[in-house]
């Protein structure tokens, strides 16, 4: 079961767009980090993901084990949040 959900976003990244389309679509509730907004968080992305792109989505379970899931990869994200 997921606690919390983080997406790391920019505002000129499409695929941010169909992430969090896509959470709400099935009902998920999700905090976002925008790094054009928070550009000090570019760092703390970069850290979880090994990867200078976004989106970055970072599914909390409530045994706080983490996945973590760049670009746009439904094969990935669906599963971690069931």
């Amino acid at each position: 079961m997921v606690k919390n959900i983080t997406i790391f976003t920019t505002d000129s990244c499409a695929y941010c767009g169909m992430i969090k389309k896509y959470l709400r679509s099935k009902g998920h509730i999700y905090d976002e980090v925008n790094l054009d907004s928070n550009p000090e968080r570019h760092a703390e992305a970069q850290q979880l993901s090994g990867a200078r792109t976004v989106p970055v989505t970072v599914v909390t379970k409530h045994d706080d084990s983490r996945e973590i899931i760049v670009g746009f990869n439904l094969a990935k994200l669906a599963p971690a949040l069931s």
